[in-house]
């Protein structure tokens, strides 16, 4: 049976199910589950600076890049289910299901149908939609972030709360070149969304974690996640001057959880640390290198459309930090601005005892603040633009 990470050892605890919702859940897990439920009914609003959303940052465009794999890949895989799978795999394009997921790994609002039930022929279909949607190094993060939830079960023995396939993936709208469409996964630190316009997509609210991040062990040793977005992210803090760390470091203890995980879709977050404009063009180009890692999960070529976006808003893109800068500190930080933002944060142990932060449990985020997370912006305008009161119109 593969080890702990060094020092750790496994937390005892009741488990809680991840296969399916118990009858009784824990005090506090149900606590959670009540404040989603109540999150998700809020009126999507998508996250803001000041509660108000900046009009006029995103829009419907040709961005001359084939979205044909993705929606063969899509139809491929929804060919492959049968009846009573798609009924739970398949949800109308506006259902709430997008909104409802959820990085930890108890089973609490999971919809759409598991890889683990899937047979092997579905499960290469499921994860060859993903593979479509995601660059090579991106699926590989997905997939390695799957394949270290089977090494806390080899090291945990619990079953019932993790493995490599307890992941759900879900189809939303009808898979079309032109038409909105979108699909989701999943499960314990990894969900990808993935809305489709034309030959556009928007992958946020996108969620990677782990815990613990690297195999040392086992079938999977030398399986290591998030070592850029680690490394990049210190790197770039400890070009800074005294001055500038100053107004970077906006707390000296770590948020028990990155602020925008599950059910933050209407989050308040004001800009906080340093601006762009006030980093030197090395830092400037750090900067740019962290956010190529967390914008390069996206297939090649609307990557580089989503990297362009960004782009058109450095000036306005701010840098916070929380923690340590040592070379082995635990930390957070955050890069934000009107079109992305990202979060990265060392967390405690939940499989494992360690109660303060460490380096083997990592979470990052994913978002498009101002409202265009699932896509919601873009689907906005294109209802505005097509009357949808006829049933046979055309986009």
């Amino acid at each position: 049976m593969p080890s702990p990470p060094p020092g750790l050892k496994v937390r005892q605890r009741t488990p809680v199910s991840a296969r399916a919702r118990q009858p009784e859940l824990p005090p506090q897990v149900q606590k959670y589950v009540e404040t989603g439920e109540a999150l998700v009914a809020e009126p999507f609003k998508g996250i803001t600076a000041d509660g108000s959303v900046r009009p006029g940052l995103f829009t419907i465009q040709k961005t001359g890049v084939s979205i044909r794999p993705i929606t063969d890949a899509a139809r491929v895989f929804v060919d492959s289910l049968s009846d009573a799978q798609r009924a739970r795999a398949l949800f109308p394009l506006e259902s709430d299901a997008w909104r409802r997921w959820s990085n930890i790994h108890p089973f609490l609002m999971r919809h759409g149908v598991s890889l683990d039930e899937m047979s092997p022929a579905q499960r290469d279909r499921a994860l060859g939609l993903v593979r479509e949607s995601l660059s090579a190094q991106g699926f590989k993060t997905a997939r390695d972030v799957m394949r270290l939830n089977e090494l806390v079960l080899a090291i945990t023995g619990s079953q019932a709360e993790y493995g490599e396939w307890l992941y759900w993936l879900s189809v939303m709208g009808t898979p079309s070149t032109d038409g909105p469409w979108g699909w989701q996964i999943d499960g314990h630190h990894l969900i990808v969304n993935c809305f489709v316009l034309g030959d556009q997509i928007v992958m946020t609210p996108m969620f990677m974690g782990s815990e613990p991040v690297a195999a040392d062990e086992g079938p999977y040793a030398g399986t290591r996640v998030f070592q850029a977005e680690e490394r990049q992210g210190l790197a770039l803090m400890r070009t800074l001057t005294p001055e500038q760390r100053q107004r970077a470091i906006i707390a000296a203890e770590l948020p028990g959880e990155v602020f925008t995980a599950a059910f933050r879709d209407n989050f308040e977050m004001k800009y906080q640390g340093i601006a762009s404009g006030n980093l030197t063009t090395t830092q400037q180009r750090l900067l740019l290198d962290v956010l190529e890692t967390y914008v390069g999960r996206i297939r090649p070529g609307h990557s580089e459309v989503r990297r362009d976006e960004v782009k058109r808003h450095l000036r306005h893109t701010h840098f916070a930090w929380m923690g340590g800068t040592d070379e082995n500190g635990v930390f957070y930080y955050r890069i934000h601005s009107p079109v992305i933002l990202i979060e990265f944060d060392h967390q405690r142990g939940i499989a494992f005892d360690n109660d303060a932060p460490s380096r083997h449990h990592i979470h990052t985020v994913v978002r498009t603040p101002n409202g265009n997370d699932y896509g919601r912006d873009l689907l906005r305008q294109h209802h505005a633009r097509f009357d949808h009161t006829h049933p046979g119109h055309r986009h």
